[in-house]
């Protein structure tokens, strides 16, 4: 049988016979544009003061949804295969604090290893990365070889590694970074890091066979294995690489903070899942695209950082935003409906 048909094979044969659908990215940059504009009105009605046209707001809007869009590429991998990752905001965490710890200069008084203080940057980084790859092969292998639900197994990394973060210093931040360390938060790379790695899984998802496997296994994981794809091997690549991004995010959130602590990370993993539903991934599987996903974390940073400007209260935008996450699944839930009839 063809491993080479996949959901986006098909995706792609639909848009042949209805040429004139605009393609599902487009129609996430027209909501972004949309919900943008209105946050410009509001802001000329209510603040006096425009939105758009704010550099510094919208450089750190972009900034803080880095993170986010970091650890929401791998979120969507794991999606697409039909899975769910809820563990990646505690990685984060976990990752931060690790990695922090052979990150301290010897100029800092409180160094938790005084031996291995000034190291390479390059240390904590591979330490951090490390750790997070092996907690998404942990997820992976329950999730591929006992056949744990995903959602408990993931549930249980959640746990698992914030316990971790806690346990690692007691609950005491760690701090006195080095420059070196320090300097992969800085300006806009953490944009550029978390473009690149779009770019990097925009191509591995569209143009590989990981990719095929991944669409494959979320349209049909029984077809999939008839086919002659081993499941479980990609099914533990998928959860690795997410767990890798994750550790990624949390030396990015490390460094740009210049410190560590045992909160970081806290409701990022809902963020994620909610950056890559809202650009079109589906939680039923076998549907999704890294370029949503982008569209999808700025939509998230712009609905932050209106909110913010138009001084809306912390507990409202938790409601709207969670209320924005419902409708789009319910629209996820009609296409796939749609897409049967």
């Amino acid at each position: 049988m063809n491993t080479n048909l996949t959901a986006e094979d098909t995706a792609g044969n639909e848009a042949k016979h209805s040429p004139r659908r605009l393609p599902p990215e487009l129609n996430i940059l027209l909501v972004l544009v949309g919900i943008a504009l209105v946050f410009e009105v509001l802001g000329w009605l209510l603040a006096g003061q425009s939105f758009l046209m704010n550099s510094q707001r919208l450089t750190i809007m972009i900034l803080q949804v880095s993170v986010i869009g970091i650890i929401a590429i791998g979120v969507t991998q794991v999606i697409i295969t039909g899975g769910i990752d809820l563990s990646s905001g505690s990685v984060v965490g976990m990752t931060a604090m690790i990695a922090a710890g052979f990150a301290q200069s010897s100029a800092w008084s409180r160094i938790l290893y005084p031996a291995l203080s000034d190291l390479p940057a390059i240390v904590p980084i591979a330490i951090g990365l490390l750790i997070g790859l092996v907690a998404g092969l942990i997820n992976g292998a329950l999730i591929a070889y006992t056949r744990i639900p995903p959602f408990i197994a993931t549930l249980g990394m959640m746990v698992s590694a914030r316990g971790v973060s806690k346990w690692y210093t007691k609950g005491q931040p760690v701090s006195g970074l080095t420059e070196q360390f320090t300097f992969i938060g800085s300006g806009i790379l953490p944009v550029i890091i978390f473009l690149a790695v779009a770019l990097i899984f925009h191509i591995a998802l569209r143009y590989t066979r990981y990719g095929k496997f991944t669409y494959a296994i979320g349209a049909n994981v029984q077809a999939a294995r008839v086919s002659g794809i081993d499941v479980e091997r990609h099914l533990l690549k998928v959860y690795a690489i997410a767990g890798a991004l994750a550790g990624l995010a949390g030396l990015v959130t490390a460094a740009r903070a210049q410190t560590a602590q045992a909160g970081m990370g806290v409701m990022y993993e809902l963020d994620a899942i909610a950056a890559a539903v809202i650009g079109g991934t589906s939680l039923a599987g076998g549907v999704g695209r890294i370029t949503g996903t982008v569209i999808g974390t700025v939509i998230l940073g712009v609905m932050t950082s209106g909110f913010t400007f138009l001084r809306v209260d912390a507990y409202y935008q938790e409601i709207i935003k969670g209320a924005i996450i419902v409708a789009a699944v319910v629209t996820d839930v009609y296409r796939q409906k749609k897409r049967k009839v």
